[in-house]
């Protein structure tokens, strides 16, 4: 015999853990429906000299097949959990943690200033005199012959997927005045909405590099291909300073029609024009200097509009801070990543013991940059105040805070390009 008051208990538990397996059971049903039946997008594979880098099947595991040769000299695949190839061991991006060489730039004599943050980040983004950067070499004139890029362009209507190869480059300037050579690379996107940004393996020492990489763009209607332009970034990298921009090849794919098989074409790189690229956002910094203490307050108060960088068409933003004393990198510092937005708040500072007298010779570089777990972080804008400022806007605001001291001067300036 049991009492009604255990029954009901018993029945209730019976009917809560029936709905509860129900409702599990027809999620899962439901997620794996939806699984087998989405397409992504964006997905692309990247192949090297013919070996395939990225398969067309990735998993949700994101593996790729790393290319590594035997005893023999044969390539062969391996697996790996990651979905770009390590740069040290593949080659498709320059090292940039060579040791220091004969040829290394020379290291900043020590200077008065010290460096106080008001958000300590990570220890190893402390001062670093020995990892300063040299002033890259003057971008080629007008009047200097840039080169050619040969490239092809297919398409594959059973899985919509646009297929384009980087062939070889001829005939590129001198970059590198230590070498006289260039160590060129090459960033491509598909323009107007910039969802796909790839780029080429640095090829050293070389001023006709031949590349031969495939990228295949899925998730591409054929119908939509007249709208889209493909624009070619052609830079040197450079191990010391920011890589160096040659020039740029924009490639309307209005012209190109690839229903009749691969269509391979040579464009002539053209100098960049900065007056063409989109916005890049704005920041809003403030600066304060106490002269007394003689102490400099950096503030990164917060950006808006910034341009999307992911396929989720939103970015993950932080901003990178570099205190140069001439041309020298002095210090860096950077805020928290702020995840999914195109208008991050950081309010996040930075103090810096300046003496005054050096103060006419310090430049401050805001670096906004796009956090990315798979690739390389990407800079989105750039800004920089003091002595090496480019903008009217930029001139003002360092000539205020020089003028009101003990005053925090805060303003919206627009990003550059970097």
């Amino acid at each position: 015999d049991v009492s009604p008051v255990v029954a009901g208990l018993i029945g209730a538990t019976v009917l809560v853990v029936s709905v509860s397996v129900t409702v599990f059971v027809w999620t899962c049903c439901h997620q794996q429906a939806e699984k087998k039946h989405k397409t992504p997008p964006y997905k692309f594979i990247h192949m090297l000299k013919g070996i395939s880098i990225y398969p067309e099947t990735l998993s949700n595991k994101k593996k790729i097949n790393r290319i590594r040769r035997d005893k023999n000299g044969a390539p062969k695949e391996t697996g790996r959990g990651n979905l770009l190839v390590d740069a040290a061991e593949s080659g498709l991006i320059g090292s940039e943690k060579a040791p220091d060489g004969p040829n290394a730039a020379p290291h900043v004599d020590q200077l008065p200033i010290k460096v106080d943050y008001g958000d300590e980040l990570s220890p190893d983004q402390s001062l670093t005199p020995g990892e300063s950067k040299t002033s890259s070499p003057s971008s080629p004139g007008d009047d200097v012959m840039l080169g050619e890029l040969t490239f092809s362009v297919d398409y594959n209507f059973p899985k919509k997927a646009l297929v384009v190869t980087i062939q070889e480059a001829h005939g590129l300037p001198v970059m590198d005045e230590h070498t006289q050579s260039s160590d060129p690379y090459i960033k491509m996107t598909i323009l107007p909405d910039k969802r796909h940004r790839v780029k080429t393996r640095v090829l050293r020492k070389t001023l006709d590099p031949v590349f031969d990489e495939t990228f295949t763009f899925y998730g591409i209607p054929y119908s939509q291909l007249q709208d889209l332009v493909l624009h070619f970034l052609v830079l040197s990298f450079d191990r010391f300073s920011r890589d160096d921009i040659i020039g740029e090849v924009m490639v309307p794919l209005a012209g190109v029609d690839p229903s009749t098989g691969k269509v391979q074409l040579t464009r002539e790189i053209l100098k960049r024009n900065i007056q063409k690229c989109i916005s890049r956002g704005e920041l809003q910094v403030s600066l304060s200097y106490q002269p007394v203490a003689q102490r400099m307050t950096v503030v990164v108060l917060k950006a808006r509009h910034l341009p999307k960088m992911d396929i989720t068409g939103l970015s993950d933003p932080y901003v990178k801070v570099n205190v140069y004393y001439g041309r020298k990198r002095i210090a860096k510092k950077k805020t928290h990543v702020k995840k999914c937005t195109l208008n991050p708040v950081f309010n996040e500072s930075f103090i810096y013991d300046i003496p005054v007298d050096l103060l006419p010779d310090i430049s401050i570089e805001f670096l906004v940059i796009n956090f990315d777990r798979t690739t390389k972080n990407e800079v989105v804008g750039r800004l920089i105040l003091g002595a090496h400022s480019v903008t009217a806007a930029g001139v003002e605001h360092w000539r205020e805070v020089c003028e009101n001291p003990r005053k925090p001067v805060a303003k919206w300036h627009s990003l550059s390009e970097y």
